[in-house]
């Protein structure tokens, strides 16, 4: 259905992406495509929808890709007709009916009789009628954008669906309209995702790497199962390698020292026996060049270890090199924090919610605040925080230390570098040569710490915020976090997670991946109406 042979793609600034890569779609296949952020998997859709020329290879395909993109901004300036390419079809289709009859309209319109049909019906599945197609893209949120690109696959009735992170921006509900069109469509599909919930229906699991593509025939848990047993069977090898070098390191001590003492006794033999001085020179210099000998031998064989070592070591995923050290909140278990009684807010003299909300939040509590798009999820964070006041009733604070990171990471300054960032939440405690050594633990070395922070990915913001809780003297005492797992690959989610699980205080999320909110321990939901 779509092959991809010998791949390979330069960026404008010549730097090499991949290269060599081969890859094969079967008809009715729904295949998942996975790497960690950088490894171009949106570059490989684009290459494969024919957005993108490859620097070599070839794409071959009995029939047109149909392409749903990730970033929706630069179709902002068009109309929904113009994105989804249905513009001059509805234009040549309205003159017709309007008695304008031309072969150009004709030849335009292709017997297409039933397009306009088709797009009501197509936004309709999506739960987004009357939306009208001279409707401006700029004026929609992301998720309408998406399901916009979502019901172009019913519009253009396509036999192969291209989709690269079609579940970011969509509310819960909107997510299981997807989950239903993966599972019961005839469509073959491939997907880029980090949408674990959407990739366990997907099969097979191609893995983009910087060395190619790894093919794993089953769903996402398949493919967890089989990377955690190559994970296991890789820290067995460095730990025996570990042992193996401390074991070298013991034999050649010994080595040495048995040499030395052998050479020590001989010299003794010598003195006693009343050996002359030029001979004694030379039986001492034939002991050094002895005790050398042994110290070279054991010295390669150390070094090789050591290399070996020091391989396996770089090859670490990400993940495994992370130590995390966010310190705990000092408040006990179960202290009142928040208080939220019989609150509303309006946004044009109109209440937000259909009813007053009534809640309490605990030390300790771990709680999703739930909702569809446009319930106020975001305000209702605000008033927690006290950026916001209710329009009636009440939400009353403890002083509290809070740690808010939102989809855009806020609290990083884009006009910092990773250095300066860290520094601004030092209260003085650490000298400078502690920052890196925690900047180093979050995986920013040497080469990164002059980096601006407007230059770094989603998952390198990610990290840093977490490093500048780390590096805060005091413990947050809540945690909060608006969709954290939107533009993240697998690979810093589960970073995100492990220092999450880590973290003993409260913590509340916003999200819609219920993976996530499973693995992080959340236990109670605040459904917004």
């Amino acid at each position: 259905m779509l092959i991809a042979q010998g791949i390979a793609y330069i960026h404008p600034n010549r730097d090499l992406l991949f290269s060599d890569l081969d890859i094969f779609i079967n008809k009715n296949d729904k295949a998942a495509l996975v790497g960690n952020n950088g490894t171009g998997k949106s570059v490989l859709l684009n290459i494969l929808a024919g957005n993108l020329q490859p620097a070599a290879g070839l794409v071959k395909s009995n029939t047109k890709p149909y392409y749903i993109p990730q970033m929706t901004d630069r179709f902002n300036n068009r109309t929904v007709a113009e994105a989804l390419g249905i513009q001059q079809k509805l234009t040549a289709l309205h003159e017709i009916l309007n008695g304008n009859m031309t072969d150009q309209h004709l030849e335009t319109l292709n017997d297409d009789w039933a397009i306009e049909e088709r797009y009501h019906e197509a936004l309709t599945y999506w739960q987004f009628e009357n939306i009208a197609p001279n409707h401006k893209m700029g004026s929609l949120s992301g998720g309408q954008k998406t399901k916009v690109f979502l019901a172009g696959i019913m519009i253009h009735r396509p036999e192969i669906v291209l989709l690269d992170e079609p579940s970011n921006h969509l509310d819960t509900h909107s997510r299981n309209l997807l989950y239903q069109y993966i599972t019961h469509t005839k469509h073959t599909l491939l997907v880029v995702s980090h949408d674990r919930a959407l990739l366990n229906l997907l099969n097979p699991v191609y893995e983009l790497r910087s060395r190619g593509i790894s093919v794993y025939g089953g769903n996402y848990e398949f493919y967890a199962e089989q990377k955690a047993i190559a994970a296991e069977a890789f820290n067995l090898d460095l730990k025996s390698k570990e042992k193996a070098l401390r074991k070298a390191k013991e034999v050649e001590r010994e080595a040495i020292e048995r040499q030395q003492k052998l050479d020590a006794r001989g010299k003794k033999k010598q003195e006693k026996a009343g050996v002359a001085r030029i001979m004694m020179n030379t039986m001492r210099n034939n002991a050094e060049k002895s005790t050398s000998r042994v110290q070279d031998v054991h010295s390669e064989k150390v070094g090789s270890i050591s290399r070996e070592l020091s391989e396996l070591r770089s090859a670490l995923p990400d993940a495994d090199k992370m130590k995390m050290d966010l310190d705990n909140s000092s408040l006990h278990n179960g202290k009142v924090l928040i208080t939220v009684h019989d609150a509303n807010f309006k946004y044009h003299n109109n209440l937000l919610w259909q009813q007053n909300l009534n809640f309490q939040i605990t030390s300790g509590q771990r709680m999703a605040i739930k909702g569809q798009n446009g319930s106020g999820k975001t305000t209702l964070i605000k008033m927690l925080l006290g950026k916001l006041l209710p329009a009636i009733g009440s939400v009353t604070c403890m002083n509290l230390k809070n740690v808010y990171i939102d989809q855009d990471y806020s609290l990083i300054d884009p006009q910092l570098k990773v250095y300066e960032q860290a520094q601004h939440f030092n209260s003085g405690a650490l000298q400078e040569h502690e920052i890196k050594i925690r900047l180093n633990r979050f995986l920013f070395t040497k080469e990164d710490w002059d980096k601006p922070c407007n230059a770094l990915s989603g998952g390198e913001k990610m990290r840093l915020a977490l490093c500048c809780i780390a590096i805060g003297n005091q413990a947050p005492d809540v945690i909060i976090l608006d969709e954290p797992t939107n533009n993240l690959d697998l690979q810093n989610i589960g970073i995100l997670t492990s220092a999450i699980n880590d973290y003993r205080g409260t913590l509340i999320v916003v999200s819609h991946d219920e993976y996530f909110l499973k693995q992080v321990g959340i236990a109670e939901n605040i459904v917004l109406e």
